[in-house]
């Protein structure tokens, strides 16, 4: 703690993380298991981004996008995996008030990210779907580098409100988040200051990002349910629907969990439940997502065999 000017009141330094339990068993068992899923997580993402770069079938805008929704999982999951870890074999989990910020920033950044590369995606199965005979040129090299950048700057925004607010409040305790990540809901409680301004910019930031990607894939996903229907072709109609499945699925997993968190009301029992389905989102969603496109997607169960096939004959 700090004395903060001629107040009567101290500056918080550090946090203390009440993480998912204070059972001791229960601490071990569930570090065995993230860390088991943070493996995964790491090595499948990793895998599907190094897959898609060396195999020339894989040389296309929805595997361009997939890779960096790829790399947004890495970082997303790395954001609050291996503090979380290390907090399962502390007594008391703690983390600087600088940690908390940046801890805060990355989750912010990776998470609008994420949402952005989905709505991209959507609209490139959208383009493919509905307009496939001028697929080549909507979705040139240079545009997918400017959805790209758009996605990047979208996360970029996300981060300046969110860092905004942070130094907006000022902490002169209690210091203790019951939570096991520096998340913006639990800071807003601690604070001792005026918290109307900074929570407005960021809701309205979190706000905008939800309704415009929310916008773009419900839209891309009624017009192409609508050409797919319209379609005299059972095997055209399966054929189109595949394509879609493992990024609607990806889409059905993230949306919902972060909607049952945000936007449904409170319960005597949302700190708890929360932090369950936080853990599925931020923790687990990353791990699901290779898994999901490399088990439901042909080419890249393709690419995969003619890889390991190079292999064994090398």
């Amino acid at each position: 703690m700090a004395l903060l000017g001629d107040k009567n009141l101290t500056a918080v330094t550090e946090f203390i993380l009440l993480g998912l339990t204070d059972d001791p068993v229960l601490r071990v068992i569930l570090f065995i298991i993230i860390l088991c899923i943070y493996l995964v997580t790491i090595s499948g993402n990793l895998s599907t981004i190094l897959l898609i770069r060396i195999s020339p079938q894989l040389h296309h805008p929805m595997y361009f996008f997939l890779s960096h929704l790829a790399l947004a999982d890495i970082g997303y999951s790395s954001s609050v995996t291996p503090n979380m870890l290390v907090n399962f074999l502390m007594e008391i989990n703690t983390i600087s008030y600088l940690g908390c910020i940046i801890q805060l920033s990355s989750v912010s950044f990776f998470g609008t990210l994420e949402c952005f590369l989905l709505a991209v995606m959507a609209y490139d199965r959208f383009v493919a779907i509905c307009n496939p005979l001028i697929y080549s040129t909507k979705m040139s090299t240079q545009v997918c580098v400017q959805l790209l950048v758009g996605s990047y700057l979208s996360g970029l925004l996300s981060v300046s409100s969110c860092t905004f607010s942070f130094f907006s409040f000022v902490f002169c305790g209690p210091n203790i988040i019951n939570h096991f990540f520096c998340d913006f809901t639990p800071l807003v409680e601690l604070s001792c200051s005026d918290v109307r301004v900074p929570t407005t910019v960021a809701s309205f930031s979190a706000g905008v990002a939800a309704m415009i990607t929310v916008f773009v894939i419900a839209i891309s996903y009624t017009y192409i349910l609508i050409t797919i229907l319209k379609m005299r072709s059972a095997e055209g109609r399966q054929k189109a629907f595949s394509t879609c499945t493992s990024h609607l699925t990806a889409v059905t997993l993230f949306y919902g969990t972060v909607t049952f968190i945000y936007v449904m009301p409170n319960s005597n029992y949302s700190a708890d439940q929360n932090k369950v389905v936080s853990v599925f989102y931020m923790v687990v969603i990353p791990m699901l997502n290779p898994l999901i496109y490399s088990l439901r997607n042909n080419e890249i169960k393709g690419a995969l065999k003619k890889q390991l096939v190079k292999k064994r004959l090398s």
